[in-house]
This record gives C-alpha cells, structure tokens and sequence, in this order.
C-alpha cells in the first residue's frame, strides 16, 4: 500500500521530483489596499539586494529593527513616511521608486474578429498570412508572447522553414497540416495541438487540407531596453 501511495506522489511529482506546476491559475492577488504594501516591499527588497548589502547592513544604516525591516519586505507592515525616507537616504533612491511597482500600467490588447494585424515573416508567401492578434512590450512577466492567426490557401512545392529562440504552441482551427519539428512529423487536424522548442528547424511540411488554419502562439524572454 504505501508503494502504490509513494508512486501516486512521484507521477504527480513528474520526473524531477517537484510539482509539474508550480501556479495556481484561478489564483488572485491580495485586496487593492495590500498590494501597496507587497510593492513596497518589492522594492525595498530589490535596490537592497542590488547594493549587495543583508537585512542587517540595512537595519544599522537606517536604524529600523531587524524585525520591522522584514515585515516591510515581506509586505506585511505599512511603512510611515518617516520610515520610508530612511531606507531611501539608506539605499540611495528616490522616495518615488518604492512605489514603481504599484503605479506600474497592466496592459491588455483586445483584437476584434478580422482585425489583426498582418504582416510579412520571414518565409511568408502568396497563400501564407500571417495575423499578429496582440502584442504587449515592456510587460512585468519578463517574457514576450507573440500570437498569431495562420491561414494557408494556397498548395506549394516549398514551405518555409522557421528556427528562433523561445517555445511556440500550436492549434489547429481548420484543415489538415503535416507539421515538422526537427527530424519528426506530425498530422495536425482540428483540435489538435503541438507545444515545442522553438530552436529546432520546424514549419509545414504538407498542406493535407485547405484552407488551413491554425493559432501559433511563440513566447521568448523579454530583454532589456537598456542599452
């Protein structure tokens, strides 16, 4: 019996031994009026491990209790104001940069039917549209997510290519296409749906049905727009 228990935790486990998926999905963030104090703490705790310095460094520099300086990072306190221009003389930051995180903007982008942008990939052809269905730069999950709505029309002796950085996930909407991903292929009809590496050489390999359609959502980290 306890066999069968410890191979149930191990396949919700997943292989490497830790819980397949780490986020709640219907998860929600803590009332309005918290958020003030974890983005607070976000900070404090952010320019503070930038200077390299410990919890203590910053406890004797400002003359806030060890305990205090916890509860602030962890958002579990609301700083005064005094308290607030001693950890920013301390760190040497503007009082306003403790409260970036909160006024920060979360952006959406709604696309009507129809209305996406299309454009040229590289590879892109007569038969071959492209619709890029939204796009959001500078977003705080520090990864780019690029969705597009694919149709082919057209049939061909060649299909394009593609290889870049980053996961790509696919749905099939409409037709039947042989996809390739590296050296395998894949019959993807409506309802199916195809999660890989980008970085291995994949595209169509045959238009079984047309028109086909399908989403491709591509996502890759976000880098710095720092120079």
């Amino acid at each position: 019996m306890k066999s069968n228990r410890k191979a149930a935790e191990q396949a919700e486990q997943g292989p490497s031994g830790r819980a397949p998926f780490s986020q709640d999905p219907h998860a929600v963030r803590e009332p309005k009026e918290n958020n003030l104090e974890m983005a607070i703490g976000h900070e404090v705790r952010a320019y503070r491990k930038k200077l390299g310095i410990t919890v203590t460094d910053l406890a004797a520099a400002t003359g806030i209790s060890l305990g205090m300086l916890s509860k602030i990072e962890n958002g579990n306190i609301s700083p005064s104001l005094t308290t607030l221009q001693s950890l920013s003389r301390a760190l040497g930051v503007p009082l306003t940069a403790f409260f970036r995180r909160y006024e920060e903007p979360r952006n959406a982008v709604f696309v009507k039917a129809g209305q996406g942008i299309e454009l040229e990939r590289r590879g892109t052809r007569a038969g071959h549209q492209y619709n890029l269905l939204g796009h959001i730069d500078n977003n705080t999950s520090g990864v780019i997510v690029e969705p597009y709505l694919i149709t082919l029309t057209a049939d061909s002796d060649t299909f394009p290519t593609f290889q870049h950085e980053g996961m790509e996930f696919l749905y099939m909407l409409e037709g039947v296409v042989v996809y390739r991903h590296g050296d395998q292929l894949f019959q993807m009809e409506p309802g199916d749906s195809l999660f890989f590496d980008a970085d291995a050489p994949h595209g169509p390999e045959q238009l079984v049905k047309l028109p086909s359609k399908y989403l491709s959502i591509i996502t890759y980290p976000q880098r710095s727009s720092k120079g």
